[in-house]
């Protein structure tokens, strides 16, 4: 890695994009850097470019932000677009981390003429950081108070124009009087496998390898729609590759790797398989309580209710019923068994 690399890295501030070399992306960013390199939500993105494009037109700076979705669809990757979109700087950060009115401040006052501002999982902003950002956003200015007590006087400081992206998993944390103030809010959907194995098979090309049609499409299926999962799944089986002394990843190998990795046919993993396997079998079809399975599974509650369960959700596996989580007709079915009393377990 290069002095400058290394810079931009300790600053969090990107000048202009990176064109990395090959080596260096090898095991980095797969991220497109580009708005015609970002693949699926084509209706955001035709959105997006059409928004960008009037504020180059303009000579202005693009208006605030706001993506909103599950992890993993693209939302960090969509502020960098913008960025490089719009030729101007990016400054990261993120809501949990600014706990104090200073510490956005001590950003906001750093910022160049058109930069971009990305704070990621804006909705944990607390409140009284939050209220900072509501006069930077309309009128580029900040209050800073200055002193204590009764010497205690306010300072207005002007700020450069500049654009603020946000990224939340949780729209309705995200308080209305903030979300108003976004001139555009883009909805991230899960991906289809068709868009996934695109990006398989761009980011195997990123990693020297190739990827037939097949084999983009088995990693993209297991990928529960998801481009960060894909790209974390396509390294595991590009690994499996390399050491088999394959120059290309197949159908066959694909398949092979997923399932030595635990990743079956829906993209379900060990943990998946075990909530339905306790829901299928030791609880009788009757409800269960989620603390009873994050103590099966040995995870934290909230990180059942926010990281398996709405997969499982999603895919008609489980239902929330007010007494507890079921197993549906199809979790019996994917685990080969049949609900008690239809028959033999």
């Amino acid at each position: 890695m290069t002095r400058r690399e290394i810079e931009l890295e300790q600053t969090g501030r990107i000048v202009e994009p990176l064109s990395l070399p090959t080596e260096l992306r090898d095991e980095a960013d797969l991220r497109p850097r580009e708005i015609q390199e970002f693949i699926g939500q084509s209706d955001l993105v035709a959105h997006l470019r059409i928004m960008l494009t009037a504020a180059k037109q303009r000579g202005q700076v693009a208006d605030h932000v706001l993506f909103a979705g599950p992890p993993g669809l693209g939302k960090t990757s969509l502020a960098g677009i913008v960025a490089s979109e719009m030729n101007v700087g990016l400054r990261l950060t993120s809501g949990p981390i600014l706990t104090r009115p200073g510490d956005l401040a001590a950003i906001l006052t750093d910022l160049q003429e058109g930069d971009v501002l990305f704070i990621d999982e804006i909705h944990r902003l607390p409140r009284q950081v939050e209220e900072v950002l509501y006069p930077a956003m309309e009128d580029r200015r900040l209050d800073v108070l200055v002193g204590r007590g009764p010497s205690a006087r306010s300072i207005r400081l002007e700020l450069p124009a500049f654009t603020l992206v946000g990224a939340t998993t949780r729209t309705g944390l995200v308080a209305s009087p903030l979300r108003d103030r976004f001139g555009f809010v883009g909805r991230l959907d899960l991906y289809n496998d068709d868009d996934l194995s695109a990006i398989v098979t761009r980011s195997a090309r990123l990693l020297s390898y190739e990827a037939d049609d097949e084999g983009a499409r088995e990693i993209a299926r297991r990928s529960r729609g998801t481009p960060r999962i894909a790209n974390r799944l396509l390294r595991r089986v590009r690994d499996v590759a390399q050491i088999e002394g394959a120059g290309r990843i197949s159908h066959a190998i694909a398949q092979r790797a997923l399932t030595q990795f635990g990743i079956d046919e829906r993209g379900l993993d060990k943990v998946d398989r075990a909530l339905l396997g306790y829901l299928c079998t030791q609880s009788d079809g009757r409800p269960v309580g989620l603390v009873t399975l994050a103590q099966v599974v040995g995870e934290e509650s909230h990180t059942i209710e926010e990281a398996y369960e709405p997969y499982l959700i999603r895919e008609g596996l489980i239902a929330r019923t007010p007494r507890g989580r079921i197993a549906t007709d199809a979790a019996f079915a994917h685990l080969g068994l049949k609900r008690p009393g239809g028959g033999l377990l």
